[in-house]
């Protein structure tokens, strides 16, 4: 038989047609791969297609075939089995720092690692709901960055704005731009921040990464590590409730004993409680006070309360009269 201009490539269409024709639901007969692959110019007896299918199974992908009524050949367990790729596709679906068209783009990538009568259900499974997603398209290229300059332990530059009501950008500062020294990224309340070293002010601040542009990374060595030598990251985004910034301070709370499994999965595992009689418990610990941290209190419906310090009850008793206050009369 003669051999078309294709046939060095057979094994690699081959190779790919298993991935995206079949899965154990729809195998492909010898038959019905001949004829795929002559549409790429591609001719094959069945011989060398037996031979074939053995090489690919050598090669490690998991080749199986089937006889009954639908008999077949088709691609049994992949890299990312089907309940995987559907996670992955709905944590990015519903990542609210990924915008909108780089989510798509992120999605139609996943569904290539199922065949395309599985993408069918994958289809299915990301479009849950609206989810709101930031505008900033920049974001996918800005963590690259940050990521290059933490691992290369280097500042940066950048210019950091907010959006007015015409949602158009409001740089903070006047347009000059930040010099910071990146320590960490961390996902927290939907978004993405910048753990960093602010050089002008010599101290950690957090940063949207949303909300950043032009980042530049300097040839500036990192700074900052004389001044927070045991800095951890887990510990920063513990603090701040919503990344919200303020005082930080040693309080205490006191919790019904049923309510503990919602401080540890706030604080972490590693955060002892103290019994307090047969009902409750203590617990001593730092957080940055803000309007968050109380919105969390509040949440809690009186099943976990401050006790101290007096300077954070204060302000917590601040904070709610001016609430009630600001409401309407009824």
């Amino acid at each position: 038989m003669s051999k078309s201009g294709n046939q060095k490539t057979k094994l690699l269409y081959l190779y790919r047609l298993l991935l995206r024709q079949t899965d154990e639901d729809h195998p492909l007969t010898v038959p019905q791969i001949i004829e795929e692959l002559a549409r790429n110019d591609i001719k094959a007896e069945r011989k060398s297609i037996y031979d074939d299918l053995e090489a690919l199974r050598l090669f490690g992908l998991d080749i199986q075939s089937r006889k009954g009524k639908v008999p077949g050949w088709f691609v049994g367990d992949r890299d990312f089995e089907l309940p995987e790729v559907k996670l992955l596709m709905d944590a990015v679906q519903s990542s609210r720092f990924i915008t909108q068209k780089k989510s798509d783009a992120l999605i139609r990538k996943l569904e290539g690692l199922a065949s395309v009568h599985q993408a069918g259900q994958l289809q299915r499974q990301v479009y849950v709901s609206g989810r709101i997603k930031v505008m900033n398209e920049s974001i996918y290229y800005n963590v690259d960055k940050l990521h290059a300059a933490i691992a290369g332990q280097k500042a940066i530059t950048f210019k950091y704005f907010d959006y007015d009501i015409a949602r158009k950008k409001v740089f903070r500062q006047e347009g000059k731009r930040y010099v910071v020294s990146p320590y960490g990224l961390i996902w927290n309340s939907e978004n993405y921040y910048l753990v960093a070293f602010e050089h002008a002010h010599q101290e950690l601040r957090h940063y949207r990464v949303d909300k950043m542009t032009e980042i530049v990374v300097t040839g500036l060595d990192r700074e900052g590590r004389d001044k927070y030598p045991n800095f951890q990251l887990a510990e920063y985004g513990q603090k701040h409730f919503g990344m919200y910034s303020g005082q930080e301070m040693q309080v205490t709370l006191r919790g019904r004993r049923d309510k503990a499994s919602l401080v540890w999965d706030r604080f972490g595992q590693d955060v002892i409680l103290v019994p307090d009689g047969e009902e409750h418990f203590t617990v001593t610990l730092p957080v940055v006070i803000s309007p968050q941290f109380f919105g969390w209190l509040l949440g809690l419906n009186g099943s976990v309360t401050l006790t101290g310090p007096r300077e954070a009850v204060a302000a917590y008793r601040r904070r709610l009269t001016a609430t009630l206050e600001e409401l309407p009369s009824p």
